[in-house]
């Protein structure tokens, strides 16, 4: 039977919606304070919706970004709680977040255009002094 949207989750419940093993779940909320699962008797853990968005975003900085611990800690304390919450509800939905920068370079830009045109090989080398800058903005927040 398929839970509502607003329904609580089990740590194995999320574990499995998003493909990340319980015990790193658990090593996640020793280091994401913001992280707090509602934990009923016998220590068991229950998730809501709003936590998952969370732990989606902590994913995608730390798996998809290539994000250290330290980095991500950091990109949730300057955003705050509601746009990470926000941005992870982006990332269930597969939609891609608001703000969010893709360092992939589309292939139209890696081959460098003939030599026959100098205004496209200008631009071309505009792009890369362009993507160059985007990369090293992109560690600075990591």
């Amino acid at each position: 039977m398929q839970k509502s949207p607003s329904a609580f989750r089990t740590i194995s419940e999320v574990g499995e919606i998003l493909g990340i093993p319980a015990h790193v779940l658990r090593f996640w909320e020793s280091k994401f304070t913001q992280i707090k699962p509602v934990k009923r008797g016998g220590g068991r853990r229950y998730y809501r919706p709003e936590d998952v968005a969370l732990i989606r975003t902590v994913q995608h900085l730390l798996h998809e970004q290539g994000m250290t611990i330290k980095g991500a800690q950091k990109v949730l304390r300057e955003r705050g709680v509601k746009a990470i919450i926000a941005m992870g509800q982006d990332l269930l939905n597969n939609v891609p977040a608001p703000g969010v920068v893709s360092t992939a370079v589309p292939q139209a830009v890696v081959a460098p255009p003939s030599p026959k045109n100098p205004q496209l090989k200008t631009i071309y080398l505009r792009l890369l002094e362009m993507q160059k800058s985007i990369k090293a903005q992109i560690a600075e927040l990591a």
